[in-house]
């Protein structure tokens, strides 16, 4: 199993470090600036004193401030445990069989599946390409309203054997009347690794990628 992209405690420390600097600066600009309010006060003119609304009103801006830097401390704390458990969450996936919106699925040892919803029952032209795009299977299928799993034994158009790898398909359904079929398409497989690297996890069916939140179903390995 692979996870990759994990950010390391290193970047936790980096991004805690500036968050701590920051409020140290404001709190050392704090006492400063109430060190020059005291000073001013014990050496104001008795006959221009310092206006007490103006000192008051400075004195609630800087601590307004201050305070919204501590809450976005706080709120950049909430954010990174929020990320560290949707991290955990999506490692609790491996090992895991999961079924998934996709249309690309991985075939191994000749046999390869995808489970389709058909909007209506008809007949369908079914194109299936390789990684590269490159078309290597068209098959005539019939569909029924409702789910089903349409399999694929890996032989190609011109009667080889498609090697083991990832492939799309792509469906194109009609009706008896010649109407359009609607068909959704998912894929099942198991879950070996979890990538980082996105602002949302994505777990991987050995070449395939599947964002965690178009996981539709889960089945526990034994």
């Amino acid at each position: 199993m692979a996870v990759s992209g994990v950010n390391g405690s290193s970047g936790t420390s980096t991004t805690s470090g500036s968050s701590s600097s920051s409020s140290s600066t404001i709190a050392g600009n704090f006492d400063q600036f109430l060190l020059l309010l005291t000073t001013q006060l014990k050496n104001q003119s008795p006959l221009d004193p310092l206006d007490t609304n103006q000192f008051t009103e400075q004195l609630v801006q800087f601590a307004g401030v201050e305070q919204q830097l501590k809450t976005n401390d706080t709120l950049s704390s909430l954010l990174s445990l929020s990320a560290a458990g949707t991290a955990t969450n999506a490692v609790g996936f491996i090992g895991s069989t999961i079924t998934a919106d996709g249309a690309t699925t991985r075939l191994t040892n000749g046999a390869a599946a995808w489970k389709v919803n058909a909007s209506a029952a008809g007949t369908a032209t079914v194109t299936i390409k390789d990684s590269k795009g490159s078309v290597v299977q068209t098959m005539t299928r019939s569909l029924t309203a409702g789910d089903q799993t349409l399999s694929w034994d890996g032989s190609t158009s011109t009667g080889a054997t498609a090697p083991d790898g990832e492939y799309t398909i792509t469906i194109d359904g009609r009706t008896v009347a010649g109407d359009a079929i609607t068909a959704k398409m998912q894929i099942s497989g198991l879950v070996d690794g979890v990538d980082f690297t996105s602002s949302i996890p994505v777990l991987k069916i050995g070449g395939i990628s599947v964002p965690i939140d178009k996981v539709k179903s889960v089945v526990r390995g034994e």
